[in-house]
């Protein structure tokens, strides 16, 4: 009989209107690398929730290296040796990363908080893998792909030894990634058993020994990585045959939509400018990605563009319009779609109904109010036309809270909210992030038929496939500067590295300067 760390035996748990896991059983072996693969919505989440004692299941058992266990809530998990690296981050923005990191388990002495010595054990920890972070840094003032690091950071500090990761990747540059992925590999071989959750179907390929497929809130079954490959994986996960290559034909660009001219923008984590004199276009009919390693100036970019943040010199167009000063609501009624970059934070109204959250952009408009009023009745029938047309799964329909669906569906309906509504420009800022290969298949092909309708794109991505297969054009931003502007069709994933890394900038520098 084989031993496993974790057993998760015949593991029911519902939701309002939905069974969100329906008799699951999940093993794992000590010392493996199991993913855990399946659409959004397919209740990943939801079962990696019950093992970290978030909730607990009406049916089922969990056993750890054969003996039953009670985990009742988090707590109870972190004393098994449970960790779990979150999706949607758990972290206080107006705490440092160090607190964030030692929050719950403060290392104290007479009542008072030592903190030098959780300081040096949080720098050993990020120079060891990687994670390098400003332990003095605020959470509400670093990029998602930091947030994400400090996530790691905590679970490695509580030195646990069942590791749940809950899509860790979906905001990691490519370099990143393939740090994380030795890093987790290496706690493998010191004897650690890893949960992965994730929609990266060459991770799986690259780190699991062995991956469990869900769909819609079933178990489909368990492989063997070495035995399978991505499109027999992809196809247990949404019960079809995948495209991996976007369909698009060639681009036909019209008049300037957007236009950037000398933008600087501060930052507010160091005294350099986030973004210095940055100058493009952006035409109708094209799209153009800007492509770069996280904390490079893209975020505060994007801010400026879209109304979050204020630019210190420069100015931004919207179809020949100044909206340099432009208030949020006006670049939006003027044509500006955004998908933005932190869902939680400028994408939903949690505590909202997903009906609701459909209309943030729209409620004012004569369609949905009458003298003030809100027309329930169109905002229900306009909900229910965008959750069957985009494919939001949610347990109660329109009526559903944001705050209660799954990741992937909660970005399924900003999507849907920001596509469907008169644009003329998208700004579309990780539009794939945590989404299924069958949902990343239909963004890209909504994406390209917003260009083929005449609209201008503006993609922000750190997926090197998204970058290379999706736009018209590529714009390469380093240290706050566009370093190249790159044809995907000529380009390969080498040369992108190296204008990302700025190898090629310091290339072309030394040239110049030996002429």
């Amino acid at each position: 009989m084989e031993n496993y760390v974790i057993e998760m035996l015949n593991i029911t748990k519902e939701f309002p209107g939905i069974i969100a896991n329906d008799n699951i059983t999940l093993k794992l072996r000590r010392g493996e690398i199991h993913a855990l693969l399946g659409e959004n919505g397919a209740g990943k989440s939801t079962l990696m929730s019950v093992l970290f004692g978030m909730y607990r299941p009406e049916k089922g058992e969990i056993r750890k290296n054969g003996e039953v266990v009670n985990i009742g809530n988090p707590n109870d998990a972190n004393d098994l040796g449970i960790g779990m690296v979150h999706q949607h981050f758990q972290l206080v923005e107006i705490f440092t990363i160090l607190e964030n990191i030692i929050l719950g388990v403060e290392p104290n002495k007479y009542g008072f908080i030592e903190k030098q010595e959780a300081r040096k054990k949080v720098i050993e920890l990020s120079e060891k893998y990687g994670l390098k972070v400003d332990p003095d840094a605020y959470i509400e003032d670093i990029t998602v792909g930091m947030q994400q690091r400090v996530e790691i950071l905590k679970m490695l500090y509580r030195e646990n030894e069942i590791l749940i990761f809950d899509e860790p990747t979906a905001v990691l540059t490519p370099q990143e990634i393939k740090e994380l992925l030795q890093i987790m590999r290496g706690f493998a071989n010191e004897g650690k058993s890893i949960l992965f959750i994730t929609h990266k179907l060459n991770e799986i390929m690259e780190v699991a020994d062995r991956c469990t497929v869900l769909r819609k809130g079933k178990y489909i079954g368990t492989v063997d990585v070495k035995d399978t490959t991505k499109e027999e994986l992809s196809k247990m996960m949404v019960g079809r045959d995948i495209s991996f290559h976007v369909q698009k034909d060639e681009g036909k660009s019209g008049d300037v939509i957007l236009s950037v001219k000398n933008l600087t923008v501060p930052s507010k984590t160091h005294k350099n400018n986030a973004v210095r004199n940055v100058s493009f276009d952006i035409r109708a009919g094209e799209i153009v990605c800007l492509a770069g390693i996280d904390g490079n100036g893209q975020t505060e970019m994007v801010n400026a563009i879209t109304g979050l943040e204020r630019s210190s010199f420069g100015t931004i167009c919207l179809k020949g319009e100044d909206i340099t000063r432009a208030p949020i609501r006006k670049r939006s009624m003027e044509g500006m779609s955004h998908i933005p970059e932190d869902r939680h934070k400028h994408g939903l109204v949690l505590n909202y109904k997903l009906e609701e959250n459909l209309v943030l952009q729209r409620y004012w408009q004569p369609e949905f109010q009458n003298k003030g009023f809100i027309k329930f009745k169109k905002v229900r029938e306009y909900a229910e036309s965008l959750i069957d047309k985009f494919d939001i799964r949610s347990g109660q329909g329109p009526l559903t809270p944001a705050r209660s669906m799954s990741g992937g569906n909660q970005q399924k309906a900003i999507i849907a909210r920001e596509i469907d509504k008169e644009h003329e420009l998208l700004v579309a800022v990780q539009p794939t992030r945590g989404l299924d290969v069958g949902a990343i298949e239909y963004v890209h092909k909504q994406l390209v038929e917003s260009r083929d309708s005449g609209k201008a794109v503006f993609l922000v991505s750190l997926e090197l496939d998204e970058v290379i297969n999706v736009p018209d054009r590529i714009l390469v931003i380093y240290e706050g500067e566009i370093v190249g502007e790159l044809d995907p069709k000529k380009t390969t994933p080498e040369e992108l590295g190296l204008y990302m890394s700025g190898a090629k900038r310091d290339m072309i520098k030394e040239i110049n300067d030996a002429g």
